[in-house]
């Protein structure tokens, strides 16, 4: 037997004896709102991957990047290192000079919403680009598409949305709207792998999707995360600003993809100059390392059942708070989807005599998480005081969901007994109000 194997065999029992299940303890053991779930041969790979020592993107991450698009049915994906990273990539490589008419540049208007995390806002800021907001829908929380086409002025150039929590927002309409005025679409995926619209993937309907693999998501890698597209032209500039800005594709340890090396012609560069070192674009080094695609390629094939438990524990959570609806507004998914739910959120009613902070306290004295909807309203956040940015309203809802939405979590870790604990501690929390 040989070393290598020798090493990952003892994986089985070092798993055993360092992450044993811990029975849960109601009042005592902690049920937070997400969190990694992995097991023996998640580790096994990464180890693999380590006792090779290649340790940049290597042979895992191309497996990865295979399985990965055959999984949602898209011709390209690439692997960053981060959610945001993916962000980033994919609106930067909008502003690639190769797009022509179509490239974004400074000044030019791109349409999201307040109500979502800043990895989504802040490309587009550090791209010199104005961000357009517009209001969100009650009890799916995703962008209104009818504010979507309002907002469009010869300046708008592309639309970046999230699905909200794992709830596709309404693509078949933005999509129709996208079309109607050339502009560019990007999905932000990174909280609704394995979420469906139409019996379709979401992340297959936009010019690019975007990805995250960070512990709390669908699968993970700790960090890491993934830019796709069925464009081949995309796909080459997304490569060239993961990868320092190169002209060249050639992945890591391998050379002359093209089959013309030394035989190019750039502007002032002499004829020839080596491909690998001709820059197109001001890019980054945003590429994974194989270790983290290597724990990627194993959670991969727990990603169907960790799909359906997360559908399971949401619909077991919506039963059994069918009886508070007096108190709260339970989320309802988008028409025509199939969501792979990152989390539950929940609006307190107008008419409670009680506020989500005093709820939230409660509730983490009992050691139950709970997450605000990100950021509430990004331009109210500190951060973004100076930056310029364009409404079409005064956001209504936004401001409502800053006030009145929290979240609670089910992960594949949580356990029907677990949202039993929560369901008591809301219902304890209730009917002991004055």
């Amino acid at each position: 037997m040989s070393s290598r194997q020798q090493i990952l065999n003892l994986i089985d029992t070092h798993f055993k004896e360092s992450f044993k299940d811990k029975p849960f303890i109601p009042g005592q053991s902690k049920i937070p709102v997400s969190g990694r779930v992995f097991d023996e041969d998640d580790i096994k790979l990464l180890v693999d991957a380590s006792l090779d020592f290649w340790l940049t993107t290597g042979r895992y991450a191309e497996e990865f990047e295979k399985v990965f698009s055959d999984f949602l049915g898209i011709r390209y994906a690439n692997l960053v290192n981060s959610g945001s990273s993916a962000n980033l990539v994919a609106i930067s490589s909008l502003t690639s000079p190769k797009l022509g008419n179509k490239r974004l540049k400074p000044g030019d208007e791109v349409i999201t919403v307040a109500a979502g995390f800043p990895t989504t806002l802040n490309p587009i800021i550090q791209n010199n680009l104005v961000p357009v907001f517009v209001d969100v829908l009650p009890h799916t929380y995703n962008a209104d598409p009818d504010e979507i086409e309002k907002a469009i002025t010869k300046k708008t150039k592309a639309i970046f949305l999230a699905h909200t929590l794992g709830n596709p927002f309404q693509i078949s309409q933005i999509r129709a709207i996208a079309d109607k005025f050339n502009l560019w679409l990007i999905e932000d995926c990174c909280d609704a792998l394995g979420s469906k619209y139409d019996n379709q993937m979401v992340g297959t309907f936009g010019d690019i999707s975007t990805f995250s693999f960070y512990p709390a998501h669908h699968i993970t890698m700790g960090e890491g995360g993934c830019v796709c597209t069925d464009n081949s032209k995309l796909s080459k500039i997304i490569m060239s600003f993961r990868d320092w800005g190169r002209d060249c594709w050639c992945q890591p340890g391998h050379d002359d993809t093209c089959g013309k090396r030394f035989n190019w012609e750039f502007d002032n560069l002499p004829h020839g100059y080596d491909h690998k070192y001709v820059y197109t674009h001001i890019g980054y080094n945003l590429k994974v390392t194989d270790m983290q695609a290597a724990i990627g390629v194993s959670q991969m094939k727990k990603l169907p059942d960790f799909i359906k438990k997360r559908q399971e524990n949401f619909n077991y959570l919506t039963n059994r708070l069918s009886g508070l609806q007096d108190y709260f507004h339970l989320p309802e998914k988008t028409l025509n989807s199939d969501p792979s739910w990152f989390g539950f959120p929940i609006v307190i009613t107008k008419n409670s005599d009680f506020t989500r902070n005093e709820l939230q306290v409660f509730l983490n004295q009992r050691k139950i998480d709970t997450r605000l909807l990100f950021g509430g309203n990004l331009i109210q956040q500190p951060a973004y005081k100076e930056f310029s940015f364009h409404t079409l309203t005064d956001l209504p809802f936004t401001n409502f969901i800053k006030e009145n939405v929290f979240w609670l979590g089910v992960y594949p870790g949580i356990t029907f007994a677990m949202i039993d604990y929560i369901t008591e501690s809301l219902n304890t929390f209730i009917h002991k109000k004055p």
